[in-house]
């Protein structure tokens, strides 16, 4: 085994250590040992990584940038939380092998291949962790603990028949891809393949004539669906043979109902799909509060990454709070803590790169969704323009019309001192759950709206350089265009003072109480103006709050920490999700009109037709993970839980049985009332592998009143007798996102990145 590159891993100023880099032979896995003890300290998958950045793109490797040039700096970057690798090669030549080879690796592929390929190399992943000699081959005994690694708690006797049967060989052992054949053995979709025969006569495959059927009865397509079979057969049939007779086999529809057009969501959403010629704020804009920190508000660490995570996560609105720093140079923290501290310019240098850079393209398209965007403080001149080139000249623009332009938020100043020593730029409130430190802090924010080619700079904030001051605020002010902050007095007092260019911050609890006391009047309010919500002063965890309940009044820059994890990030992933990710969700039309008399505690208020039934069959688990840190051997117990979140009267949950390891279901909180569904396939068929593919065969049946503002989740949690539930997977959708039908949904992590090949299957209705 060859040694490795030898580079230096950095972890700050002063941490340099070198180690040994080695892709292994598998091009899945990379580890890395010391050179000093050659002891392996770490490895990670290909799966793991999401990008990789060239040069000094990371704060660690521009505070090295005098003693290491950029060619030979890279920084690998992995999904969710976990924590960059910034790396330093010995030469530019060996640090473009490492970047290009890995952007080769993880280069996105077709649906279908990357299907198989994912489910393919997921499981020599596995094989290669229990492979401890290195020799490509496992016995029978070592497969039973691979197993029970991965979650499968099997039947012994079923599965050394399966087993003997994958050694083609019949050497007693499993090679890589021998070990591939017995697992997808061992896996098989017997609820696919039994619904699979219902509508094919011959048991063997479906013609084109029996699969429009089951698109129409069963998937409830109804336009175009010939065309749409003979598309699904090309797409995903694997057999040239099936192909050219058109005919699905049985892996062929597996394929379909793993793909975007059989997901619970509908693939047309995925897309640009909405009207972005409505006025602002008829959209719901994704927004992040102290956008710069990725830990807690007293303590934790200010950081680049915050920006580019939050953006690459389709967050529109972001927040620079600047203060004073040294010789002049303006810092970015939370002002009146002790939190980190990053200099002003590298903020703005990441919004340049990373601002506009994803265009979140929807899945098979090219294009780059029409809105942009939502975000960001702070400009000089410096840097160039003058923060408004070629502005629309109407009170409400449109996001089409502000594609490539900024919007700064912040106070317009009438006379200087009304910025420099008055009342804040917000002018937030301060109730019970605020304190004045919030307020002041709120003082030094700025927010911006962002378009794709117009550059950002930088501005002094503060009483640093006095006689800088008034050109700098000026500057600032004439920045100021649609995005006027003004304080907050009443409902009244802003139809009669205020414009629709301008727009209030309110914290938590004062729109909590205005919810409750004028729900009516918000929604109105909310029609024409924009409202900013932000989190309690009193959050110094980073938690959030929930933000349904403010986006049933129409509010629609819902401020959250986007760095904690949680149901209110999948609620707000969940939302922004469609519509091409661009950040924009246009509100529905009882909550455009100035006249509406909607109320989210009244949902009889609402115009439009009755109440909707949605019933959910949970039907099936895919290969489901361990959870952390769990015991050797352990398998799960899993439960599905289905929330409705919404307006008030439609606030539910339900959950099913748990399945223990021998199979049987208990407990669950289905509604009694609602009958249980036949099981689509006969009991013997059921998996020997309950942990690992479930079977609940449950019915939850949810009432609601307002669809239009519902959001799905649905959870997978290990059921604990003794203590809280352990989280395994999750899933967030808008109800208007739902496709019908016999679905999968692709389970995503606590950190909203998917969990591959982990999914459930479901089979949904909707009924008026």
């Amino acid at each position: 085994m060859q040694q490795g590159t030898l580079m230096r891993k950095v972890k700050s100023k002063s941490w340099k250590k070198q180690r040994y880099f080695k892709l292994q032979d598998d091009c899945m896995t990379i580890w890395y040992q010391s050179k000093r003890t050659g002891k392996i300290e770490s490895a990670f998958s290909i799966s793991d990584v999401e990008t990789v950045r060239e040069g000094h793109q990371s704060e660690v490797l521009q505070s090295l940038a005098e003693e290491f040039p950029p060619e030979r700096c890279f920084t690998i970057v992995f999904y969710g939380r976990r924590g960059n690798l910034d790396l330093i090669a010995g030469s530019a030549e060996e640090a473009q092998c490492w970047v290009q080879g890995l952007r080769q690796l993880i280069k996105p592929r077709s649906f279908p291949l990357t299907f198989a390929l994912v489910s393919r190399t997921w499981i020599r992943d596995w094989f290669q962790k229990a492979d401890k000699n290195k020799d490509g081959r496992m016995n029978f005994k070592e497969v039973q603990r691979l197993l029970k690694m991965m979650n499968v708690d099997m039947n012994e006797d079923h599965a050394l028949r399966l087993f003997q049967a994958a050694d083609k060989s019949e050497s007693g052992t499993l090679e890589g891809e021998e070990f591939v054949l017995f697992y997808k053995a061992l896996t098989q979709r017997e609820e696919v393949l039994s619904l699979f025969q219902d509508f094919s006569e011959d048991g063997k495959k479906l013609t084109l004539l029996e699969l429009v059927d089951f698109l129409r009865q069963e998937q409830l397509e109804d336009e175009g669906t010939e065309e749409l079979a003979m598309e699904l057969i090309d797409k995903y049939e694997p057999s040239e043979t099936a192909r050219a007779r058109h005919a699905l086999s049985a892996d062929g529809f597996l394929m379909y109902l793993c793909s975007p057009e059989g997901s619970i969501f509908n693939p047309r959403h995925r897309a640009l799909w909405q009207d972005m010629n409505q006025p602002l704020c008829h959209y719901f804009i994704s927004s992040s509060h102290n956008t710069y920190l990725i830990e807690d508000q007293i303590r934790g660490q200010s950081s680049i990454e915050g920006y580019i995570r939050a953006l690459k996560r389709g967050c529109r609105c972001l927040e620079v709070d600047c203060w004073d720093g040294p010789n002049g140079e303006p810092m970015v923290y939370h002002g009146h803590t002790f939190t980190s501290k990053i200099p002003f310019r590298e903020v703005v240098s990441t919004l340049g790169k990373y601002a506009f850079k994803v265009g979140h393209p929807s899945p098979g398209a090219g294009h780059r969704p029409g809105p942009q965007k939502c975000g960001i403080p702070g400009h000089s001149k410096s840097h160039g323009g003058d923060g408004h080139p070629n502005m629309p000249t109407s009170p409400s623009p449109t996001p089409q019309e502000l594609k490539h332009k900024i919007l700064l938020k912040g106070k317009k100043i009438g006379r200087l001192e009304d910025t420099l020593d008055g009342p804040g730029d917000e002018a937030p409130d301060v109730s019970d759950d605020d304190n004045g430190a919030e307020a002041e802090e709120e003082r030094r924010r700025v927010k911006v709206v962002l378009g794709d080619s117009a550059p950002i700079a930088g501005t002094k904030h503060g009483p640093a350089l006095q006689k800088d001051k008034e050109s700098l605020a000026q500057a600032l002010s004439d920045c100021v265009v649609y995005c006027k902050s003004v304080s907050f007095r009443g409902f009244q007092e802003a139809r009669s003072h205020s414009r629709p260019s301008e727009i209030s911050s309110l914290s938590e609890a004062k729109a909590r109480k205005l919810i409750r006391d004028a729900g009516n009047e918000f929604v109105r309010h909310n029609t024409w103006q924009l409202t900013r919500i932000y989190p309690s002063g009193m959050r110094t965890d980073s938690s959030n709050y929930s933000p349904q309940e403010m986006w049933n009044v129409g509010c629609q820059i819902v401020a959250l920490n986007f760095q904690t994890a949680g149901t209110e990030m999948d609620l707000c992933d969940g939302l922004f999700s469609q519509n091409g990710r661009c950040g924009y969700v246009l509100k529905p039309p009882f909550m455009r009109d100035e006249e509406t008399l909607f109320n989210p505690s009244d949902p009889g208020s609402r115009e439009g037709p009755g109440p909707i039934i949605l019933t959910i069959q949970v039907i099936s688990g895919q290969q489901l993970p361990k959870v952390a840190n769990s015991k050797d051997g352990a398998v799960i117990d899993p439960l599905v839980r289905v929330e409705i979140h919404g307006v008030p009267a439609d606030q539910a949950h339900q959950e099913t049985k748990y399945i223990e390891n021998n199979g049987e279901p208990h407990g669950g909180t289905r509604d009694p009332a609602v009958p249980r569904q036949p099981c689509p396939c006969p009991p013997s068929t059921h998996s020997p592998f309950p942990g690992f593919n479930p079977r609940w065969d449950e019915t939850l049946q949810f009432q609601l009143h307002v669809p239009e503002l519902a959001l799905v989740r649905f959870v997978v949690e290990d059921y604990d007798k003794t203590s809280r539930n352990d989280f395994v997977g999750q899933f967030t959708l808008a109800f208007a996102n739902i496709k019908p039908g016999y679905r999968h949904i692709h389970l995503l992590s606590k950190d909203g990145t998917s969990i591959p090949p982990s999914s459930l299957f479901v089979h949904i209705r909707i009924t008026e």
